[in-house]
């Protein structure tokens, strides 16, 4: 059997050819075939992260990783797994239950911003100085003890942004109660 290799120019050096042919001592009896060899792929495999992953990707993602990544530390890891239908249509109501809870949690500060706001004034009593000055200053912790005691409702301090008062006056206060819900209120300060 004799085998003929054609040169490789550099425009098909993804496919390689092989052409083999058997000779044989009777008329037509020559056989011939073709053997093509393409270029090795590289393996892909679409995965969802079941936690995040350093330089990948956050957890509940879609990606898109090497064969033996997933084989050899993802999936021994329990890190990752293999996009399947059911894995899709899961993630999916797992995202529409987060939504609705974003919009449940942004209704709620909506709500409590409109009751802030339909208060009116807060009025905060400090001793007095001369003039307006007062003595110390109002703090957002004040504040927030002022509202526990007419509104009855906890409200973290942290929340708050007071500006710097130390004299009597009127003052308005913000409230962010969610990134994109702030309620600003007004706080009266006077001296006994």
């Amino acid at each position: 059997m004799a085998s003929t290799l054609p040169s490789l120019s550099s425009t098909s050096s993804s496919l390689l050819t092989h052409t083999f042919t058997a000779n044989s001592n009777g008329p037509n009896k020559s056989a011939g075939f073709l053997v093509f060899a393409q270029k090795k792929t590289k393996k892909i495999r679409k995965i969802i992260l079941k936690e995040d992953v350093d330089f990948l990707g956050k957890k509940g993602s879609l990606v898109d990783v090497r064969a033996g990544f997933y084989r050899n530390f993802l999936h021994p890891t329990g890190k990752a797994s293999i996009v399947t239908p059911q894995l899709l249509k899961e993630m999916k109501v797992e995202e529409e239950r987060i939504d609705a809870e974003k919009r449940r949690v942004l209704e709620e500060a909506q709500q409590l911003a409109l009751i802030f706001e339909t208060v009116g004034a807060f009025k905060v009593k400090r001793k007095g100085g001369k003039g307006k000055q007062i003595f110390g200053s109002v703090t957002a912790q004040d504040l927030v003890d002022i509202i526990k005691a007419q509104l009855q409702r906890e409200v973290d301090k942290r929340i708050v942004e007071l500006p710097e008062i130390r004299e009597t006056g009127e003052y308005i206060a913000e409230l962010k109660l969610h990134p994109e819900v702030t309620a600003r209120v007004k706080v009266n300060v006077f001296a006994n």
